[in-house]
């Protein structure tokens, strides 16, 4: 019981943080609005985080944690081509965006993680980061396996290359307030058609537990 009440006043917390975030911007938000909108006191709320910073962080971490839990599906049944595949898993990234964090509190979060690269807050994004990109390297791993990427590729560096892709296409999303999701997918997928097609296996050409044999 005491447990779920603690978990329950965080999530109080980091809602009414985000919610306020949204209305008034990062900077603006007070930390003793953020108690009275979550129904705790300000005492509380610092048994819970050191300052909004660390809100901050702790909502790009359950952002993150739930695109990664919506990326498995992908990664473990992806769809026949390349292509599909990446757009896929892209798709799963890119839709649960905005869920929590607006445009203006994504380039907040980004500037202090490059504004203060030895703090916490700067470690702890670029750990999220590598995780997102540790799942798309498992991807094309996971295709290249069952034949779909040429054998004798480097699966793991072709993940970061598309991860390095979609990241620094998000990066210009969020500094464009106009720019729609449907927009972005669109123009990833076209980036990475054509490596996609560089990289899928002939279908003639022997798969990854082929001896290379033909039966007489």
């Amino acid at each position: 019981m005491r447990a779920r009440q603690k978990a329950d006043r965080n999530r109080r917390i980091l809602e009414a943080a985000t919610a306020l975030f949204r209305e008034v911007g990062y900077d603006a938000a007070r930390i003793e609005d953020i108690a009275l909108r979550a129904e705790v006191s300000v005492g509380t709320f610092y048994n819970y985080y050191a300052n909004k910073g660390d809100i901050l962080v702790a909502t790009v971490s359950m952002e993150v944690e739930e695109v990664l839990d919506a990326g498995r599906s992908v990664v473990d049944n992806p769809p026949p081509s390349v292509a599909e595949s990446i757009h896929a898993l892209v798709s799963c990234y890119y839709d649960h965006s905005l869920v929590y964090l607006s445009k203006a509190m994504w380039r907040t979060a980004m500037a202090i993680s490059i504004q203060q690269p030895e703090s916490p807050f700067s470690r702890r994004y670029t750990e999220l980061d590598g995780r997102l990109c540790d799942q798309v390297s498992s991807l094309m791993e996971h295709l290249q396996g069952r034949g779909t990427i040429r054998m004798g590729l480097d699966a793991a560096a072709l993940g970061q290359m598309v991860f390095n892709n979609l990241n620094m296409m998000f990066i210009e999303f969020v500094k464009d307030e106009e720019m729609t999701i449907g927009a972005l997918k669109a123009a990833v997928a076209r980036q990475n058609a054509p490596l996609a097609a560089l990289v899928t296996a002939d279908p003639g050409s022997p798969g990854p537990f082929s001896t290379g044999r033909t039966s007489a």
